[in-house]
């Protein structure tokens, strides 16, 4: 499972928008790694923001 995948289970499985550094504690992963996926999946559409400073899945 790449860095992408794995933030997104974490964002479902949460079931609420979350900021990168909650998503770097609950994902394990560095928190430059976080910030770089999100900074790609942003681009591609893959997560949105509903709330300032926090994401969520596309896609629910």
């Amino acid at each position: 499972m790449n860095d992408k995948e794995l933030i997104l289970d974490v964002m479902k499985k949460a079931g609420e928008p979350l900021n990168a550094g909650k998503v770097a504690e609950l994902s394990g992963l560095d928190r430059k790694a976080v910030d770089k996926a999100f900074a790609e999946m942003k681009k591609d559409g893959s997560i949105v923001s509903p709330v300032r400073c926090k994401w969520e899945p596309a896609n629910k």
